[in-house]
């Protein structure tokens, strides 16, 4: 029992030290100058994300156009991603323990693009089933890609880079959300689906490529890395034990999946709000534009809000307030004529869930040795994933049995959402201010 609690306040004095080093002053043209590996991954991950949301908001249309634009048909394209994802995260956070995250990250893009080209050569995707298929096989890459990559990064950047890095991560995952769900919407609309998915190969090609060009980057070489299927499940074991025994990364786990409980509904009706509220057509007005806004918006925030991030007083109950204020915002978009207003609404709504993003990440890649990261990382997507595909999926089953409106679906999301950030304001801020203190 002594030994176990000194154990204990060992972790705890290394938390402490950890959270107070989340600050950084490195900038963001500094890091792009100064870290070559940061510059590659970068610019990979941006072109890797131009072709994601090609093909999502192509799955969408697809799921519409089979369905007579079926509520639940278009919310399932995003629970099948989600609901794919969430059960094989722990079984890829332990591969990015065991093997290496660079040869990871070039197997899922690598993998894309085959994917993508045989459903494409061999025409697929006639029916509504074959587009969940097609979405479920190409978030098995994801789910490769994004505990490789997640603990990846602080292998190649130092702490004073790591939170300047992940907001421009978030920054980049943004813009390439905009850029692609506005452009994959332009071109799908003078080109047609299956042009725009050909274009789409050609992004995961590329990021293959250049992912291929990056230094190793982890995890360390050693015999408990051996071993079969028992001892690949006995790790992942090992890591929730981690974790569960770890109260602040514990805490900070669950920060994104509380967003999520009303998010991950929100990216979906965000289709519908587009649907009806007529910017333009379908695919290259409405549905673009407002992805547009949402993909600027999570970049913008943590970019601007990289300042409250490095606040002492604020950094305890900056999670809290990040899900608080984004329920807040959609709570004003199902009260307010579809107008373009609806924009500016989103793209703050957004803005706060982008710092409740890149701020969890950043402390729990503080907070997590290296030897954990990956399991700490696929539980992390594990639980969001899991909340983003049971979020969407009932609102789907809301407005397809008429129970709630639109607007009415909206609000509660977003009430969801304000409760949620109120529980982390009252049980969590206290326990992450005593450690900062």
């Amino acid at each position: 029992m002594k030994e176990s609690h000194s154990h204990w306040l060992l972790a705890t004095n290394h938390n402490l030290g950890l959270l107070g080093r989340v600050v950084s002053n490195v900038g963001y043209i500094e890091i792009l100058r100064n870290n070559s590996p940061f510059r590659r991954l970068f610019a990979a991950n941006m072109i890797s994300f131009i072709g994601d949301w090609f093909t999502i908001i192509s799955m969408f249309l697809i799921a519409g156009e089979v369905s007579d634009d079926s509520p639940l048909a278009i919310a399932g394209v995003l629970a099948v991603r989600s609901l794919t994802h969430a059960p094989l995260e722990p079984l890829t956070g332990m591969l990015a323990d065991r093997y290496s995250r660079k040869g990871l990250m070039v197997l899922a893009n690598g993998g894309s693009f085959v994917i993508l080209v045989g459903f494409l050569t061999f025409d697929l995707l006639g029916s509504l089933w074959s587009v969940y298929a097609l979405t479920s096989v190409l978030v098995l890459a994801r789910v490769l890609f994004d505990p490789a990559e997640y603990a990846y990064l602080p292998n190649i950047c130092n702490e004073d880079e790591l939170l300047t890095a992940n907001a421009m991560g978030s920054a980049g995952w943004s813009v390439s959300l905009g850029i692609g769900a506005g452009l994959g919407g332009l071109t799908i609309s003078e080109l047609g689906v299956y042009e725009a998915l050909w274009i789409d190969t050609l992004t995961f090609l590329v990021s293959a490529l250049i992912f291929a060009s990056l230094p190793p980057g982890g995890p360390e070489k050693d015999k408990s890395r051996e071993g079969g299927i028992k001892m690949a499940l006995r790790e992942i074991g090992d890591g929730w034990i981690h974790i569960k025994d770890n109260a602040p990364i514990r805490r900070v786990v669950f920060a994104k999946a509380m967003w999520a409980a009303g998010g991950g509904a929100q990216v979906f009706l965000l289709i519908l709000i587009g649907m009806e509220a007529g910017f333009g057509s379908v695919a290259a007005g409405s549905i673009g534009i407002l992805y547009m806004a949402r993909g600027f918006g999570s970049g913008t925030g943590p970019v601007i809000g990289r300042r409250l991030m490095r606040s002492d007083k604020l950094k305890p109950s900056l999670l809290g307030w990040s899900i608080f204020f984004a329920g807040v915002f959609y709570l004003a978009i199902s009260a307010v004529d579809w107008s373009w207003v609806i924009l500016l609404l989103v793209f703050i709504s957004h803005g706060s869930s982008g710092i409740n993003w890149v701020m969890s990440t950043t402390l729990l890649q503080e907070r997590t040795d290296d030897e954990w990261r990956g399991r700490v990382a696929g539980t992390d997507y594990l639980l969001l994933t899991s909340m983003m595909g049971f979020s969407a999926l009932a609102a789907g089953l809301i407005l397809e049995g008429d129970y709630l409106t639109l607007r009415e679906t909206i609000a509660l999301t977003a009430i969801i959402q304000i409760g949620m950030g109120g529980i982390w304001l009252v049980f969590a801020t206290p326990r992450e201010r005593l450690m900062l203190n």
